[in-house]
């Protein structure tokens, strides 16, 4: 019992050692002046902290432990490590806490809108669609698992035809990129970078990079289709000059980025064509575990040693 207790311990001090190293990165990369307009950067810069704690405890420190550690282990919980493993729960129990609340008060407004709302069939779009009598013009895909498309009759009778099928395409790519799973990740991020300030201007730059890339697949069916969305947001901007943006995994027409520019960006006469991104991504991902996997075993060693030592010096 001891042993595992020891561990756990050892590696909520772990997982908080790497967090505050990794969001130490992540302030430094928020003050470079990087131009990249791709939201996977930005969302990965904004996980990071708790995927590379998570990564290092469950891939590293776990089996270094396991291999290394003795059974028998007497090491007793001195007095850092313990607060250091109690400040590493809070950090995960508030993360839950956060994601469960948005999830929940997404459910809650959803389960409004769909009320009194009637199922509507816009072109070939095969996400469930409803119509819900309000003249305040919305359009907002909801939900995670089961996304739907929630539009509001103001919204019908402000848009031509043409208008309404180039949002609904805005709205599908924002349904192809699991947008929706992506906010609520970075809500239930368990980190301490949460609430401030460098946190809330990666957010906002990954919310205005996600609207350029739904714009970019409601631009891949030609330029018709841009300058009909174009035309759109410039008809809601009108309609809604300061549009709420929603904490919960609810994505919407007008919810992030600058309406001027996402224009401009969609009236630009140079083609739009995808992104490249996800190709370098992997390409880097495999780099990595080929890199790590050849030091594996040293590195499993030099984390047991570097506990060990960390264990005899602290108070």
């Amino acid at each position: 019992m001891n042993f595992v207790l020891h561990g756990t311990t050892l590696a909520l001090a772990w997982f908080l050692v790497v967090n505050l190293a990794a969001s130490a990165l992540v302030v430094w990369i928020s003050t470079r002046r990087l131009r990249t307009t791709s939201p996977g950067f930005w969302f990965a810069v904004r996980i990071l902290p708790a995927c590379a704690a998570t990564l290092f405890v469950t891939a590293v420190f776990l089996p270094s432990y396991w291999r290394y550690e003795p059974r028998d282990t007497t090491e007793g919980f001195d007095l850092t490590l313990t607060a250091c493993a109690i400040a590493a729960g809070g950090l995960l129990a508030g993360a839950g806490i956060r994601g469960l609340s948005a999830w929940c008060r997404a459910a809650s407004r959803v389960n409004l809108w769909l009320h009194a709302a009637r199922p509507l069939r816009i072109g070939h779009s095969t996400i469930a669609a409803f119509e819900v009598d309000s003249e305040r013009p919305l359009m907002a895909l909801a939900g995670v698992i089961r996304p739907r498309l929630i539009v509001t009759r103001g919204l019908m009778a402000a848009l031509s035809a043409d208008e309404l099928a180039s949002c609904v395409a805005h709205e599908l790519g924002h349904s192809h990129a699991w947008d929706n799973l992506k906010r609520l990740a970075m809500r239930a991020s368990p980190d301490v970078l949460f609430g401030t300030s460098t946190a809330r201007a990666i957010e906002r730059r990954w919310a205005s990079a996600a609207e350029h890339a739904a714009d970019d697949m409601a631009g891949y069916h030609g330029a018709a289709a841009r300058c009909a969305l174009a035309s759109a947001l410039v008809k809601v901007a009108k309609l809604i000059p300061e549009p709420r943006v929603l904490t919960e995994p609810i994505s919407t027409l007008i919810g992030g980025g600058e309406i001027a520019s996402r224009v401009r960006r969609l009236l630009d006469d140079r083609t739009v064509s995808p992104s490249d991104v996800r190709r370098r991504v992997w390409i880097a991902s495999a780099a990595a575990v080929v890199g790590i996997g050849s030091v594996y075993g040293p590195l499993l060693h030099a984390v047991h040693y570097a506990t060990e030592l960390l264990v005899q010096s602290l108070p």
